[in-house]
């Protein structure tokens, strides 16, 4: 996107400052329910959490009442305790059961899931604790995955969809997405996909029918694809759109990296259009909870008893035309934090706008790498844990534990930290120093990192540290 592009829509600080008043004004008026990875410890964990003021968002084409938390079904407990997305534990059943009971009597109603999440298996594992619950009593959205070029036919993608209905135990879906588009080969890419095999021809004819009640898609990428479909808003008129915002994304995305897009354009982009949001990544993949140190004790002077993660969830949450904010929530304990944030929600005045703007910028001087760890990089054909590498460099940064030499005053102690913890989150077999540089995971990953030159970048200074230079 050239510079006249990215910037011919920006809101500015203003602009945003208005459309955050408003939403104060109308998050007093919100309907209220009527039956229906955060930092954790802090006085606010111990509060009743009400089980009848969740915020709500009306869809403006379908108006269905939204909760604005929703459940992002990705990352769902396995039976080991970790998220289903790592390792090969089977999902615990019983555990999904319980927080999708709780969600449910706390007002959340929107819950998110795909054919390709936690190994395949999420949407099963959904609709079968969904299904224990009336129909009317929850929304489920689901992706047309169709990634893999082995999918990209008209009967493999129909297959697909049609076993998302099977899988999820429904016979409608309530938000259907073309799954990222603009990743991967771009406009081409998303043509072979969606245009060229009849398939977006297809959706419209099931929404039509009923079968899909609202049709979106997730972005991620190529702006050029995002910018596309808006154009073409009259012909397909896309009920709703998700996207990556946080308050880091909202001015610094592209750059943190070169191929993302400002999320300040892409939800300006969708409110010209009145156009509802739904946000993915209001944590960026954990990186907004698990903050520097002297970020975290910036948030806490300003609201001791919040969450580090609130802030960015309350951030997305104070948008007007934000339908919902999607979490995954692997335990009790976020399920339970996100829904003090938003039963109800408190939304930002103009003063914690500007706050966090200064936050952000404060966090961009971190040289982290983007990683979200949504491990669609994942299986490495050689065996690399991808995220756990990046992620174990990102959380060392974080604490000031990546010493630029053996003359920092701080030098064993952070060498002992990188080189241990390195070992303890990532087995030996898994680690930077196996990377061939085959470039398999890049084209795969949604903010385009540079594995391979990452992975080796992280190897030679931990091997560094190693010789204790």
């Amino acid at each position: 996107m050239n510079d006249q592009n990215k910037n011919r829509n920006v809101l500015s600080r203003r602009e945003f400052l208005k459309t955050i008043g408003a939403a104060g004004m109308a998050a007093t008026g919100l309907t209220a329910c009527t039956g229906g990875g955060n930092d954790g410890a802090s006085a606010a964990s111990a509060a009743e959490i009400p089980a009848d003021r969740m915020t709500y968002r009306t869809n403006p084409t379908s108006g269905d009442k939204v909760s604005l938390l929703g459940f992002g079904m990705m990352r769902l407990p396995s039976v080991g305790g970790r998220s289903a997305r790592e390792g090969n534990e089977e999902i615990d059943q019983e555990m999904v059961n319980e927080l999708v009971d709780y969600a449910i009597a706390h007002g959340v109603n929107y819950f998110d899931t795909s054919p390709a999440y936690c190994r395949g298996k999420s949407e099963r594992a959904t609709g079968i604790a969904l299904s224990r619950h009336p129909r009317d009593k929850y929304f489920i959205a689901t992706k047309l995955s169709n990634f893999a070029p082995a999918t990209w036919s008209r009967e493999a993608s129909v297959t697909m969809y049609r076993n998302s209905l099977k899988e999820l135990q429904v016979d409608y879906i309530d938000y259907l997405l073309l799954h990222g588009v603009g990743m991967g080969g771009g406009m081409e890419e998303f043509e072979s996909r969606y245009v060229k095999n009849g398939i977006l021809d297809f959706l419209l004819e099931e929404r039509r029918a009923g079968r899909i009640r609202n049709l979106g898609f997730s972005y991620h990428g190529d702006v050029r694809v995002f910018d596309h479909l808006l154009s073409r808003h009259d012909e397909y008129k896309w009920d709703f759109v998700q996207i990556q915002l946080n308050y880091l994304d909202w001015k610094y995305a592209k750059r943190i990296n070169p191929r993302n897009t400002d999320a300040e354009y892409l939800y300006g982009e969708l409110r010209k259009r009145n156009i509802p949001a739904v946000i993915m990544e209001p944590l960026l993949g954990g990186r907004l909870s698990n903050v520097p140190g002297t970020i975290v004790a910036r948030l806490k002077q300003r609201e001791p008893e919040m969450s580090v993660a609130s802030w960015a969830f309350r951030f997305a949450g104070s948008l007007p035309g934000v339908q919902t904010v999607l979490s995954g929530m692997t335990r009790m304990e976020h399920l339970q934090d996100n829904l003090r944030t938003y039963a109800p929600l408190k939304p930002l005045t103009e003063d914690d706008f500007r706050f966090l703007q200064e936050t952000a910028a404060q966090m961009m001087r971190f040289d982290t790498i983007p990683c979200n760890d949504c491990k669609y990089c994942m299986p490495c054909p050689y065996g690399l844990d991808i995220p756990a590498i990046l992620l174990h460099y990102n959380k060392c940064l974080n604490e000031g534990n990546v010493p630029e030499s053996s003359q920092d005053a701080n030098f064993r102690k952070a060498r002992q930290a990188f080189l241990v913890g390195y070992d303890r989150s990532v087995p030996k077999l898994r680690q930077a120093n196996r990377c061939i540089g085959c470039n398999q995971c890049s084209v795969h990953c949604p903010q385009r990192i540079d594995i391979p030159k990452e992975l080796h970048r992280i190897d030679a200074y931990a091997e560094r540290l190693k010789q204790g230079i």
